[in-house]
């Protein structure tokens, strides 16, 4: 896990225009999803090509410097936005059916596939922030993944939240966005400026738990939908990056993700602002750029090594 090479410099960016090549691709039921793609110009079949997996709710031009730094370090990249979010929007949101499972069975599973097909024989990585982690468990061809990396990535089970907010993301999360879900057809997250617009029946997974959850954890719910069988097929060797004041990605709810995990190779690396000399860090601020120099090369050198330098910041905790 650990080798004695410094962290990755910077290089040179390569061809490609800011924000990459916009697409769209079908899912399996149909439904159109946008994206973008940093493509090099030659093909080379030992590069790797990385997705992107997205945050709830998160628009996936979030993401964008990200890509470009992926970029210029000789990677191709995709992002994409799952359907009923920004690119993947449709007209209206009211009626709009989507599901956490929707996102990772069908948006992320179309984008395994595009990959495959864009990037004929490359070895395909992903990086997934909060629900983007729970994506690479339920896409059936997750069994193509090389390396992944993810941020923070859990199920937003309330009682994984950290104590000292606990009490006010639940009546938030768990409370005021179904409430406000209900009376509008769909989360208008925009107008708060809690997050993007959301599709009611990502609302129901994340916050109401159902008969048929019967008050369990919603990763448990998603695994027994999916006939846990995506779960079992990741093989990847993964790194889950968690930062301590982080309300949603505790070290439970990290470790509650990394469990179904099962048949893959999981190493959990816990970091403190401090270790990077900031005061505070979060749950979204890992791929804002000002972060770049110090929490990047991490990622970036487990998608290439799967490894991480002697002197990385932070402590394993497997």
């Amino acid at each position: 896990m650990t080798v004695q090479s410094p962290l990755p410099e910077p290089i040179a960016r390569q061809t490609a225009s800011p924000g990459g090549e916009a697409f769209h691709e079908r899912a399996a039921d149909g439904v159109r999803l946008g994206g973008f793609t940093w493509r090099h110009a030659r093909h080379e079949p030992q590069r790797p090509v990385v997705i992107i997996n997205a945050a709830t709710s998160v628009r996936c031009r979030h993401y964008f410097r990200f890509a470009d730094y992926l970029f210029a370090h000789g990677l191709d990249v995709i992002v994409y936005d799952y359907r009923g979010i920004g690119e993947s929007r449709p007209a209206s949101l009211r009626g709009f059916k989507a599901s956490w499972s929707d996102w990772g069975a069908l948006d992320f599973e179309a984008m395994l596939q595009r990959a495959q097909r864009e990037f004929p024989g490359q070895p395909i990585d992903v990086v997934g922030h909060s629900f983007g982690g729970c994506a690479v468990g339920l896409a059936a061809s997750s069994a193509l993944i090389r390396r992944v990396v993810t941020v923070g990535a859990q199920f937003a089970y309330w009682r994984d939240y950290a104590a000292a907010t606990r009490w006010r993301m639940l009546l938030k999360w768990h409370l005021a966005m179904p409430l406000l879900t209900a009376v509008c057809g769909y989360f208008p997250g925009k107008r708060l400026g809690w997050l993007e617009d959301t599709p009611s029946g990502v609302v129901r997974d994340w916050a109401t738990p159902s008969a048929r959850y019967q008050g369990r954890p919603s990763g448990r719910a998603l695994l027994e939908t999916t006939g846990g069988l995506p779960f079992a097929r990741v093989t990847a060797q993964s790194l889950a990056i968690s930062i301590s004041d982080d309300p949603y990605g505790t070290v439970p709810a990290i470790e509650r993700l990394l469990a179904y995990f099962e048949a893959g190779d999981c190493h959990h690396r816990r970091l403190t602002p401090k270790d990077i000399g900031e005061q505070q860090v979060g749950h979204f601020a890992f791929f804002r750029s000002h972060y770049q120099a110090r929490l990047w090369p991490l990622a970036l050198a487990w998608l290439q090594h799967a490894e991480l330098p002697a002197d990385a910041p932070g402590r394993w905790l497997d």
